[in-house]
């Protein structure tokens, strides 16, 4: 009998490149997510197959017990060799399902288009995570990096404040009455996350602790706003505060200065979705500019 794990997708709301240095995140866990279907198979090897939302075949492949375990180092990274470096650091964290199995048929299946950036590599190592019984932060840290807060929201069916120290989550009420205000607008522009961090890192400043604590002050206004007119403030201070840090415009100023509402960057900034707050539906706005993808708060978030 095939076993399935999933885990949910994410969206950074607030803290972003912060959270590095141990400020409040705000995130949110998405509808849209992945799962995994283990079955048994033999000859000690995994035949691995991925379908993208429209369940077209997105990547396939053969991994042998002996490429886990061995881990061989590539010269070009590949789609097969970062699942290998995942799977192997799962193998050294519990080597059980490895050494006493004979084989596997694996498929997983995305239930949003995976360039959308809402966690392809995060729902896959908390599926893994799942799967081996080991810790998903510590296989993330191990493989990936970065803060876990995708993890917390892999995890977590409600909003989420998370911290990197001790990987703590603490599950939020946010739903207020302006969630008809919110929406999400895909940019299209994939960015990676490695090269962001970076880029944080060269530019934050010696106020860091100064910067911590203004952001945890803006994710807490963020969280607790009783108006629209009070979310849209924070979500404008937040934006002007990371502009402060990158040494970059906002998203707005950059692409989108004529717009009557507030445009947050999600994550990573420019790329993947951006949250939009407006008195208006504002898809006709986007569409002229080019962009299709626009999704309601009540479409997009658990």
């Amino acid at each position: 009998m095939p076993t399935t794990f999933y885990s949910n997708g994410k969206l950074f709301i607030s803290g972003e490149y912060l959270v590095l240095d141990g400020a409040d995140a705000f995130a949110l866990p998405t509808k849209f997510g992945q799962n995994l279907i283990i079955e048994n198979a033999k000859d000690k090897i995994i035949d691995w197959k991925s379908y993208d939302y429209d369940n077209t075949l997105w990547f396939e492949n053969t991994i042998s017990f002996e490429e886990v375990i061995n881990n061989v180092e590539s010269e070009i990274e590949t789609v097969k060799t970062t699942l290998i470096n995942i799977l192997h650091e799962a193998y050294l964290l519990n080597p059980d399902f490895i050494n006493q199995s004979e084989g596997y048929k694996i498929t997983t299946n995305l239930t949003f288009p995976r360039n959308w950036g809402l966690g392809t590599s995060s729902t896959l190592i908390n599926n893994i995570a799942q799967w081996t019984k080991i810790n998903a932060f510590t296989l993330l840290r191990n493989s990936f990096g970065g803060s876990g807060y995708d993890i917390a929201c892999a995890q977590n069916d409600t909003p989420i404040l998370y911290k990197i120290e001790n990987n703590s989550v603490e599950p939020v009420i946010f739903n207020p009455d302006f969630t008809k205000n919110i929406f999400f607008v895909y940019l299209n522009k994939k960015q990676n996350s490695k090269a962001a961090i970076h880029a944080y890192n060269k530019h934050k400043d010696q106020n860091l602790a100064k910067s911590v604590a203004e952001n945890n002050k803006i994710t807490n206004a963020i969280l607790h706003s009783k108006t629209l007119k009070e979310f849209t403030r924070a979500i404008e201070r937040h934006e002007n505060h990371l502009s402060d840090i990158l040494e970059i415009q906002t998203i707005k100023e950059k692409a989108f200065p004529d717009f009557n509402g507030a445009i947050k960057s999600l994550g990573a900034w420019g790329g993947d979705f951006v949250m939009v707050v407006a008195d208006e539906n504002p898809t006709a706005y986007f569409q002229k500019k080019g962009y299709e993808t626009i999704l309601t708060y009540e479409e997009m978030i658990l």
